[in-house]
């Protein structure tokens, strides 16, 4: 049987579970984020175009760290560091707001919706993750760390400067506030449509068990 391949995702074939740690939104924040997309995606495409990647609206998250494919043996240490990071923190105030593509110029490859409370703090999570996760045998990651919702990747098709626009316009006003109280790690599985993410842990944040 052939590994499920997605066009442009460098991970593709390497063995291993596809990981990453997040903080998973609350259904209600999910819902509001949800009727942000279908407003965008009721305006149509012109005719012939091909439409960005969506992501699945039932798994959406913000993502601290992309592990990406990981061996058996070290699922174990990743599992105890994430509920370490979350034993440790305490819940984030978050407010989503504005929307934004990288790269900002040109066709972009991804389309997001922003962060305008909570960013230091999730900023705060991130590092104090890293942090375990070096001590479970994780390279530290030097990039640049810029919390944000992920809506759909565009692979650079014509239109996703279009959808990029429609989703900075729709998110002008709108502010969707939850708290952040969970942090977990999550399997990306892929193939037959969008990615889905599978839960390995999950934990209340500052959960003493």
């Amino acid at each position: 049987m052939t590994t499920p391949r997605r066009w442009g995702d460098p991970t593709a074939g390497i063995p291993g579970r596809r990981l990453f740690v997040a903080l998973p939104l609350p259904e209600d924040a999910a819902a509001a984020v949800a009727e942000v997309v279908d407003e965008v995606r009721a305006a149509g495409l012109p005719d012939g175009a091909r439409d960005v990647r969506w992501v699945r609206l039932d798994g959406l998250h913000l993502t601290l760290r992309f592990l990406g494919p990981t061996l058996e043996p070290r699922v174990q240490p990743t599992v105890e560091a994430v509920l370490d990071t979350a034993r440790s923190a305490t819940p984030i105030d978050v407010e989503l707001g504005g929307a934004g593509r990288f790269p900002p110029d040109g066709r972009p490859r991804t389309i997001w919706i922003g962060l305008t409370r909570g960013v230091d703090a999730v900023d705060a999570l991130s590092r104090a993750l890293s942090e375990r996760l070096v001590e479970a045998g994780w390279p530290l990651d030097g990039r640049p760390f810029r919390p944000h919702l992920t809506l759909a990747r565009s692979d650079g098709v014509a239109v996703g400067p279009l959808v990029a626009e429609r989703l900075v316009a729709a998110m002008a006003e709108r502010r969707i506030r939850f708290d952040a109280d969970r942090l977990g790690l999550f399997e990306s599985v892929t193939g037959g449509g969008p990615a889905r993410y599978v839960p390995v842990t999950s934990a209340a944040i500052g959960a003493t068990t």
